[in-house]
């Protein structure tokens, strides 16, 4: 297992004295939300002081966020491990203010920002830098006017993308072709966006079954989508199924620590061997962590532990096909494409899952 929060919370009327008193012995050990806000904040947060009984009291930024809240702008409570870069923050912040904004580096110079260092920050955390973040939120919000059945031109001004041809290039390297193109005819599959309090992700599915599943900073999101995009010759359009609203439904459920898990119908587009191993993934329950060697021997082929793991690379239905519950033999987190902070929150969340059930 990762490292995981050992210290057990005391009391609620405890922490709530501890938070009035702005207690720095419970730092790194006790988190507050307001459920009046909707935030969470370390205990020694300086912002106004809840009422007790709008409080719920957690013992990792990855239970907060599980759980439902959001971190508090003021005292960064996720932390170091979960991107509590200040600088990361701030930008991810405003992005989230302005997401058709059209930021170039000198915008991030002007913000007092050494761009090579925010470039850094941000390639650490999401395996894309800050501009490449700011693109994927404007092409999201051009995908959302496209759904919503407003022309390409409207979209891409809405977007915030000061030429069509920006928006075209845009859709273009993630699906493979234009946009205009998955407006017309009908189209075998729909894509659409989904948010969560680990970041958006992008949903593709048809009326029967979920295709893809992955969080819209991923680095390799493109390249999913492209040969996905292939596979069914283009005809993937923008919107919205049954299985799509489902998706929405259990994942919201899922970051709420409630249980009742998944129950959507995949359709696999892998080899044999990829499916096999996607389909033992699922049977790992959660709040359990096995090593790549282990999930190697599970499937019958112990010495195939590199290729599991790159198996676990080409998934690309995250969270639903857990495979962020295979960790280094050492215990350690390793090797996830949506961040390691991401793995630490999904584990966290599940381990209160687990919890829950016993």
């Amino acid at each position: 297992m990762p490292a995981l929060p050992l210290f057990t919370l005391p009391d609620a009327a405890t922490l709530h004295a501890a938070l009035l008193r702005r207690d720095a012995a419970y730092e790194g050990r006790a988190w507050v939300g307001v459920t009046t806000t909707g935030i969470f904040c370390r205990l020694t947060c300086p912002a106004r002081k809840p009422r007790p009984e709008h409080c719920r009291w957690f013992d990792s930024p990855a239970a907060a966020i599980g759980a439902g809240f959001r971190p508090c702008r003021r005292c960064h409570p996720v932390g170091p491990e979960v991107a509590g870069n200040p600088a990361v923050q701030r930008l991810l912040s405003l992005l989230d203010e302005e997401p058709a904004r059209r930021w170039t580096e000198a915008d991030v110079g002007a913000l007092g920002l050494d761009p090579s260092t925010i470039r850094r920050a941000f390639r650490r955390h999401f395996g894309m830098t800050f501009l490449d973040l700011a693109r994927q939120a404007r092409l999201r919000e051009g995908m959302r006017g496209l759904a919503a059945g407003g022309a390409v031109i409207a979209a891409q001004l809405d977007a915030g993308f000061d030429s069509a041809s920006g928006f075209r290039d845009a859709f273009a390297r993630l699906f493979g072709h234009a946009p205009a193109a998955m407006t017309r005819g009908q189209p075998l599959l729909l894509a659409d966006w989904i948010d969560t309090p680990l970041g958006g992700m992008i949903v593709i599915a048809d009326a029967d079954s979920l295709h893809l599943l992955e969080f819209t900073d991923r680095k390799a999101l493109g390249l999913g989508l492209r040969r996905l995009s292939a596979a069914v010759r283009g005809r993937i359009g923008l919107g919205r199924t049954a299985v799509t609203d489902a998706a929405e439904a259990q994942l919201g459920r899922y970051f709420a620590a409630q249980p009742g898990g998944f129950d959507l119908p995949l359709t696999l587009h892998g080899t044999p061997f990829l499916r096999t191993v996607w389909a033992e993934l699922q049977r790992i329950p959660p709040g359990a962590t096995i090593s790549y060697g282990e999930l190697a021997a599970r499937i019958g082929r112990p010495a195939a532990a590199r290729a599991v793991a790159r198996a676990n690379g080409a998934n690309r239905i995250a969270i639903v096909i857990p495979c962020h519950r295979v960790i280094g033999a050492d215990g350690t987190l390793t090797g996830y494409a949506g961040g390691l902070w991401r793995k630490q929150a999904l584990i966290g969340i599940e381990c209160e899952l687990a919890r829950r059930a016993g």
